[in-house]
């Protein structure tokens, strides 16, 4: 496996950007492929046979093209296939699971945790599970929020109606003390402004990215397949559906222009 072949970096939709992003600050000369299920998302309101079966398309999609390491951004195709795929894969594969369940047992003060998430998220029970192990006497409460995703991926990120949707999905947290917020859907931290305001600072709102990212750089590192080279990395963006709303949406998640998208039909 070639030191200069890519990281490869695939969500439902623009929200694995945000992955992306912190990848980006902690790896800057790291080539990477990125790829945006467009036109199956959201991925949160399917079946997990659907689901897997999503996440296994995208993962060989990703391997095919050579890369050294595949990180799953999507929350949902996490909690439903990783361990999985994980057995199949021919490349290292790491996921936001584990680095975002750290990062609450990190954070929390009083073990008083909620967990916002897909439909298909938090039906799972994978996050509150891995949360409980680590923290046997956590008080845990999970809400699914099946309009978020649907919200950011039409731009309405500062939208009013955003807000009032946020409003009422929080509704149940109003009078529950938790000291912490997990953002377990990539697009939520693009929302994080909003649900920050709505539960007040005294909250700690945890996105999981660069904690994914860290994970990503100590795998590398530990394989010796970082590269050495300091030249201009090289970035690929493949979409299965609408290619121009991603460009144009796109920069708003990574904080960087991205100019040339190839669409991939699915």
């Amino acid at each position: 496996m070639s030191n200069d072949a890519s990281i490869g970096i695939f969500d439902s939709g623009f929200g694995g950007l945000t992955v992306m992003r912190a990848i980006r600050q902690v790896l800057p000369h790291e080539n990477i492929i990125y790829f945006g299920d467009t036109a199956r998302v959201p991925y949160g309101s399917k079946s997990p046979e659907t689901i897997f079966r999503y996440t296994l398309e995208n993962s060989a999609f990703l391997v095919d093209q050579g890369i050294k390491v595949l990180v799953i951004a999507c929350h949902t195709a996490c909690s439903i296939a990783f361990n999985e795929i994980k057995k199949m894969s021919k490349v290292p594969i790491i996921g936001v699971l584990l680095p975002a369940v750290e990062e609450v047992v990190k954070q929390t003060k009083k073990g008083s945790v909620a967990i916002l998430g897909t439909r298909a998220t938090i039906s799972s029970g994978v996050y509150q599970e891995e949360i409980s192990k680590r923290l046997p006497q956590a008080e845990i409460m999970s809400i699914s929020c099946p309009l978020l995703v649907p919200l950011v991926e039409e731009g309405y990120i500062e939208h009013p109606v955003s807000e009032l949707i946020i409003q009422e999905y929080l509704r149940p947290l109003r009078h529950k003390p938790i000291d912490t917020l997990l953002l377990a859907c990539t697009h939520y931290p693009l929302l994080f402004t909003t649900i920050q305001k709505i539960l007040g600072e005294e909250v700690t709102l945890i996105d999981p990215a660069a904690s994914c990212a860290d994970y990503v750089k100590d795998l590398l590192t530990k394989k010796n397949l970082l590269n050495p080279q300091n030249d201009t990395p090289n970035y690929q963006f493949y979409v299965s559906d609408d290619p121009e709303k991603f460009r144009l949406l796109g920069k708003t998640f990574l904080n960087y222009p991205i100019e040339y998208i190839i669409s991939k039909p699915v």
